[in-house]
C-alpha cells in the first residue's frame, strides 16, 4: 500500500511555490514532520515537513518545478499516513480551517480534480446575487476569507464560490473585487503583457525564469505604482554628533549580538515620528472611503538578498531601545539572507525603511510599500562643508528621501515629518540608548 504526499497549505493566499531543493529521494525512509523539500513561495523559502512515514516509492517532482497546493509530490510504500500537519510552519502561516457549509446532506470527500479546481481562479463572469443571498443566508466562507472581504469592502454574500458546495475562497473575493473595479472584466493581470521585440535579431540572448520572490516583487511594485499617486520629499540630516555616539556605544551593541547602525537608530526615530504624525502609519480603504489608523508600530526594513528584496518587519518598535532594535534587526537580516525568514515575519508593517548607504549614491525615490502610505529612504552619509557661525566646517550629512501617498499626505505634512526625523537624528542626546 502506498500513501501520497501532496503539497500542503503554505499560508493564506499562497497557492504555489517553486521547488528549490528536494531533500529526499526514492528509497529513502522518511518520518513524520521530517523536512522533505524546500519551496520558494512569493515571500520566502520554507522547509515543508512530511505528514507520512515510511520508504519513498516514487517521486513525481523535480527541482525547478512550480508546485501547486494539493499537487502530488511522492508516494510512500507500506506506511500509515499521519494526520496532515503544518507544525513546521508558524501558526499565522497556516490557513484557517474551513467552516462546514450549510447543506442538507454531508459532502463527499473532495476528489483530486476538485482540489485542483479550487486552486484555479475563476474565469467566467460572476452572476448577480441570488434571492437566497438577498434574504441573508450565510455565505460559506472561512473567518479569514470574511476578514479579507471586510478589509477590501466586499459583501461576501455576493461572491460566488468556486470551491466544494459553493465555498468561497480568498481568491474568489479578490476576483470579485477586480470585476467590480474594472466594470466586470474577468481576470486582470498584475503585470501588463507588453509585447517585446525580437532581441535575437541583434545578437545572442539568454532567458532565465524569474524567481518567485522576484515575480512577487514585480507584481507588488507594479500594483503600488499603478494605484498610489506618489511624491518624494528630500532632506539632509547632520549626523556628525550621531556618528560619535554610534562609535561610543557600538561595542555595547556588538556584545548584545547586534550592530549599532544608522538604520537601527532610524527605526527608533521613525517610531516616535509615526506617533506624532499618525497619518504616515495609516492606510486608505478606498472601497469604504475610510482611513485606517493603526494603534501598533511595526516597521519593515528592506534587506538586499541574492533572491531579491525582502522586507522583514520589526514588531513594537516604540517599546524597544536602540540596542534591542540593533540586535533584532541583525537577526532578521541574517534570517532573510539565509532563507530562514518566515512569512509572518514580513507581514503587518505600517511603515518601511530602506537604506542604500552601504552601497553608495545620494538621493533616490523609493516606491511606497502598498498598502502602507509612506517609506523612508536613507543614502550614504558624506562629509560636506557647512557654513555656520561665520565660517565653513566639515559636517557629516545624511541624505533622506521620503516617498508618500499624496491622497492622504499633503506636501507640507511630508516636509514637517521629514524635517522632524532629520532634527531627531541631529540631536543624538535626545535618543535613549537604554529605553
Amino acid at each position: 500500500m502506498a500513501n501520497e504526499f501532496r503539497v500542503p497549505e503554505l499560508g493564506e493566499n499562497i497557492k504555489s511555490g517553486d521547488l528549490v531543493k528536494m531533500l529526499v529521494s526514492v528509497g529513502d525512509t522518511v518520518s513524520v514532520d521530517q523536512p522533505v523539500m524546500e519551496l520558494e513561495t512569493e515571500k520566502a523559502t520554507i522547509e515543508v515537513p512530511s505528514p507520512v512515514s515510511g520508504k519513498i516509492k516514487e517521486v513525481f517532482a523535480k527541482e525547478g518545478d512550480k508546485l501547486q497546493v494539493g499537487q502530488l509530490v511522492f508516494t510512500v510504500d507500506g506506511a500509515a499516513e499521519a494526520v496532515p500537519t503544518a507544525s513546521a510552519l508558524p501558526a499565522s502561516e497556516v490557513a484557517a480551517p474551513p467552516e462546514a457549509p450549510e447543506a442538507k446532506a454531508p459532502l463527499a470527500p473532495a476528489s483530486p480534480e476538485l482540489i485542483r479546481a479550487e486552486t484555479r481562479a475563476p474565469v467566467i463572469p460572476f452572476p448577480p446575487p441570488t434571492a437566497g443571498e438577498e434574504l441573508g443566508n450565510p455565505a460559506p466562507a472561512a473567518p479569514s476569507v470574511r476578514r479579507i472581504a471586510r478589509e477590501i469592502g466586499v459583501d461576501v454574500s455576493r461572491v460566488p464560490g468556486t470551491g466544494p458546495g459553493g465555498r468561497i475562497s480568498a481568491e474568489d473575493v479578490k476576483h470579485y473585487a477586480r470585476q467590480v473595479i474594472h466594470g466586470g472584466t474577468a481576470g486582470v493581470p498584475a503585470l501588463a503583457a507588453v509585447p517585446l521585440p525580437d532581441f535575437g535579431k541583434w545578437g545572442e540572448t539568454e532567458r532565465k525564469a524569474m524567481s518567485a520572490v522576484r515575480r512577487k516583487t514585480a507584481e507588488h511594485l507594479a500594483q503600488a505604482w499603478a494605484n498610489i499617486p506618489q511624491v518624494t520629499q528630500f532632506d539632509k540630516a547632520d549626523i556628525t554628533g550621531l556618528e560619535e555616539i554610534r562609535k561610543q556605544y557600538g561595542s555595547r551593541a556588538e556584545k548584545a549580538g547586534g550592530k549599532l547602525t544608522v538604520t537601527a537608530v532610524a527605526l527608533k526615530v521613525a517610531a516616535t515620528a509615526l506617533h506624532r504624525f499618525p497619518n504616515f502609519a495609516a492606510s486608505i480603504d478606498v472601497a469604504a472611503n475610510e482611513i485606517v489608523y493603526k494603534k501598533y508600530c511595526h516597521i519593515g526594513v528592506a534587506v538586499d538578498t541574492d533572491r531579491g528584496l525582502l522586507v522583514p518587519v520589526v514588531r513594537d518598535v516604540e517599546k524597544k531601545n536602540i540596542i534591542e532594535l540593533s540586535v533584532e534587526l541583525s537577526a532578521l537580516a541574517e534570517k532573510a539572507r539565509s532563507k530562514k525568514l518566515a512569512l509572518e515575519e514580513m507581514e503587518g508593517g505600517v511603515f518601511t525603511i530602506t537604506n542604500l548607504g552601504g552601497i553608495g549614491g545620494t538621493y533616490f525615490s523609493p516606491i511606497v510599500n502598498y498598502p502602507e502610505v509612506a517609506i523612508l529612504g536613507i543614502s550614504r552619509a558624506a562629509l560636506e562643508p557647512v557654513y555656520t557661525s561665520g565660517h565653513f566646517e566639515p559636517r557629516l550629512l545624511l541624505p533622506l528621501s521620503l516617498s508618500y501617498d499624496h491622497r492622504l499626505i499633503d506636501g507640507a505634512d511630508a516636509a514637517r515629518f521629514l524635517r522632524w526625523v532629520a532634527e531627531a537624528l541631529e540631536q543624538p542626546f535626545l535618543l535613549s540608548l537604554q529605553g
